[in-house]
């Protein structure tokens, strides 16, 4: 558990993009992890002992260099691949509820340490839980048609209701921060980006608006919805055509969000959710 762990940790400092001397507190981190702070504590202490993070004394630990965790013969985006060719496996119903590490291992031609790696993050993502012992168990997921399509239909419901929850509040330095995103796909960016890293960067802007609607109960339905129609949305094979049209959507609605605009983000939000599931339907699986 503890070797799991300490690869959630090196993972979630890559994805988070926390630099070398950015400070970890065992609470934030056991937030992130849904792990108590005693297994944390533990798991940094190897991370320690590899440089990967420095103790900071009373403060806690900070971020060291990231390249003492990684595997002096594999190559970062060669996980990348093997991450997607598990969701695309998965989807296609090639692997079983429950699976070993030994499979997996033997499956995709990994050795442990990487494998680990690619399985602890997506344990971190929630589509995975490890069995007692050394087994692994799928979560389930939306594999079917009918079912992504009612995903939209649900966040058609509850994403507009988000921008319009009288707890709404603006932070307008992360909108700032997710428009320039889609800017910069826009600009040349969608032209090089891969379908995982395009999913993260839509979904941090679909769930940065809505964590602006302090209501837990919607933030985390979202979130949970996004969880769960992650691998359909690895296996939809997508123009950047219409991709395109979505980022020009996508900086409408947060135009109108930093205009003050609220009522008419939300139509827009829906309007925009139905524009895409309408596409997304007709499209092939990768």
């Amino acid at each position: 558990m503890h070797e799991e762990l300490a690869c959630g940790i090196t993972e979630l400092v890559r994805r988070q993009g926390w630099g070398t001397g950015t400070r970890l507190t065992e609470r934030l981190l056991a937030s992130e992890l849904k792990v108590s702070r005693t297994p944390i504590r533990t798991a940094l202490k190897l991370l320690e002992q590899r440089g990967v993070v420095k103790s900071a004394g009373s403060r806690g630990y900070m971020v060291g260099e990231l390249s003492g965790a990684e595997d002096s013969n594999t190559n970062p985006d060669d996980l990348d691949a093997v991450y997607i060719r598990i969701a695309s496996d998965r989807l296609s119903g090639k692997l079983n509820d429950r699976i070993s590490e030994s499979q997996l291992m033997r499956r995709y031609d990994l050795p442990r340490a990487s494998m680990l790696k690619i399985v602890s993050r997506i344990a971190s993502e929630g589509w995975i839980e490890r069995l007692p012992g050394h087994g692994w168990e799928f979560s389930p997921m939306l594999t079917s048609d009918e079912a992504y399509l009612q995903s939209f239909r649900f966040r058609m419901i509850n994403e507009p209701a988000a921008i319009l929850e009288p707890s709404f509040v603006l932070n307008e330095a992360a909108l700032r921060d997710v428009r320039a995103q889609q800017v910069a796909l826009v600009d040349g960016d969608l032209k090089c980006a891969g379908s995982l890293e395009l999913f993260q960067i839509n979904n941090r802007l679909h769930e940065t608006i809505a964590e602006c609607s302090n209501n837990a109960f919607l933030i985390e339905s979202i979130k949970k919805i996004n969880r769960l129609r992650r691998l359909m949305e690895l296996g939809v094979r997508e123009e950047r055509q219409a991709s395109a049209a979505q980022c020009y959507e996508h900086v409408k609605i947060l135009d109108l969000l930093l205009e003050g605009r609220r009522q008419d983000a939300a139509d827009m939000m829906r309007l925009h959710l139905s524009l895409v599931s309408t596409k997304k339907a007709r499209m092939p699986l990768a």
